[in-house]
């Protein structure tokens, strides 16, 4: 007898391994049953087919409610924000309208915490969505099918990215520990009987390399460069450029310096993405993916349960100049000392209010809403509301997966550490003068120096985005939440290495192979503040 095995969803890997949103390949006139083989005949047939499992890939980013029937699980961006609610930059208050307190106050090394079940299981359920598509491509001998292979393996690769991140301490040095079940059409008549073990690390690692590697080569023969991504459906879909960017990352953790550099260029270049200008970083944005610095998002539409919900969704926890929890006191602020560290000369510096409650950025009508709401200093205004209309309760703004700046600072800080501080200095000074800061000087020497300068400036660029939590774990950094204006029981001095996230205790019960879970470890003391 099968066991029911949670964390992905055997029954929709196996037997028909059916498409997302696609239950005609499924089934016959009289519910006749279609074989695997003959869905694969029909999608050689017509591969539009295909496209709508593709689509039910990027639909998993956006679940409603998918794992807790409460207000905190809105999709994949409420791990993102849960994992910036963790760090020391993303400052939370500790008031009722906060969902993500088990995260600001750093109470996850049980196994029955939010966190590490939001992060399982909505990873997992990308990983089911991919693999179904992956097995029902096959061998993607058209270049249609080879693009829709090709997110098959970019999806399941970032799933497997940050689930590996998450539940083990960082690469280097961990390569042997136990990682996660590696999940596949290929074993998972076996893994529904038996169960699946942790795969090490250097196995999770070489598979995610695997997995982009063919994504690559499928997305290169394809031909699908700027141009014809454009034509299938934008940015829900990865592009050449942003298979790239998902490599970069990749190798920017396992320390492969020059490849990460390389892959980041690629990137660049591929996507034909360019940065934000100066005069468009200087107002609220980041709300629409038509925008030329977006590579990827989680594309949001107005009719999605999400957006329906009113404020089960990420512009209603994170979104000051829309209606939603932030606006009712759940607001999210920069920390204190982030913001003193920015320059006055830097354009970014006025995604925040100051410390008298005001921006530079914000026009007449958009300080009104500020004031109306009773936004406290320090509140982000980085984030425009959807369609730049104020006060609305549609919160359907996309979310952004990548974007090209973020392949410009890896490209610098990878430069650096591969052996040329000098030239990895220049592209960080280069970026950051020519679009956020013209007063920037890089005071770095070292190839650590410029990785440590890079930091800093990944901070104030990808703040509120989902980054900081995983840029503290690859770098060895500990959380220290002192002078940051954190709630004085939420003042934390954590040293590194951090702890990795634990298996959720239901995952342990279902599957029999797992093995061991990870070390617990008891929530901190509070500190006295600066």
């Amino acid at each position: 007898m099968k066991r029911n095995l949670i964390y992905f969803a055997t029954s929709a890997i196996l037997a028909s391994i059916a498409l997302g949103g696609c239950n005609d390949l499924d089934t016959k006139p009289d519910n006749y049953y279609v074989s695997t083989e003959e869905k694969s005949d029909a999608i050689a047939q017509n591969p539009e087919l295909a496209k709508a499992g593709v689509v039910g890939i990027s639909s998993t980013y956006n679940q409603y409610q998918a794992v807790y029937t409460n207000h905190i699980d809105f999709g994949w961006p409420s791990v993102m924000l849960g994992m910036d609610c963790i760090g020391p930059d993303l400052v939370s208050p500790n008031t009722g309208y906060n969902w993500f307190t088990t995260m600001g106050n750093y109470d996850m090394g049980n196994n029955n915490n939010y966190m590490n079940s939001l992060a399982w299981y909505h990873a997992y359920k990308i990983i089911n969505s991919a693999n179904a598509v992956i097995s029902n491509v096959g061998e993607a001998e058209s270049d249609d099918l080879k693009l829709y292979g090709a997110q098959g393996y970019a999806n399941r690769a970032f799933a497997y990215f940050n689930l590996i991140q998450l539940f083990q301490t960082t690469y280097k040095g961990s390569e042997t520990k136990p990682g996660v079940p590696l999940i596949t059409p290929e074993n998972a008549d076996r893994v529904a009987t038996e169960g699946c073990p942790r795969s090490s690390v250097q196995e999770v690692y070489d598979f995610i390399l695997s997995d982009l590697d063919t994504a690559i080569s499928y997305l290169t023969e394809c031909g699908m460069g700027v141009d014809k991504i454009a034509e299938t459906g934008a940015k829900r879909f990865v592009s050449l450029g942003t298979a790239y960017g998902l490599r970069a990352r990749v190798n920017l953790v396992m320390n492969n310096w020059q490849a990460a550099a390389d892959d980041a260029a690629k990137a660049i270049s591929y996507s034909g993405a360019t940065p934000y200008s100066i005069q468009e970083a200087s107002v609220p944005a980041f709300n629409d993916p038509s925008a030329h610095n977006w590579m990827w998002c989680i594309y949001v539409e107005e009719t999605d349960r999400v957006v329906t919900s009113w404020i089960i969704n990420w512009p209603s926890h994170m979104g000051s100049l829309n209606y939603g929890y932030a606006s009712v006191g759940a607001w999210r602020y920069i920390s204190k000392t982030l913001y003193n560290d920015i320059s006055d000369t830097d354009c970014r510096k006025g995604w925040w209010l100051d410390s008298n409650c005001q921006s530079t950025n914000l026009n007449a009508n958009q300080a009104a809403v500020i004031v109306a709401y009773g936004a406290p200093a320090y509140t982000q205004v980085k984030f425009a509301p959807y369609k730049g209309e104020l006060q609305t309760t549609t919160n359907a703004t996309s979310i952004i997966l990548m974007r090209v700046e973020e392949m410009h600072l890896i490209q610098a800080e990878a430069t650096a550490m591969a052996g040329n501080a000098t030239e990895g200095k220049r592209l960080l000074e280069e970026f950051v003068k020519t679009y956020r800061d013209p007063g920037y000087v890089c005071q770095a020497v070292s190839g650590a120096d410029v990785q440590e300068a890079v930091w800093m400036q990944r901070r104030i660029e990808l703040w509120g985005e989902g980054h900081c939590y995983f840029d503290l774990l690859r770098l060895n950094k500990g959380i220290d939440r002192r002078g940051g204006g954190w709630d004085s029981t939420w003042v934390y001095d954590i040293p590194a290495p951090l702890n990795p996230l634990l298996i959720p205790q239901r995952e342990m019960d279902a599957n029999p192979a797992i093995g061991s879970n990870n070390p617990t470890w008891s929530k901190p003391s509070a500190v006295d503040d600066f």
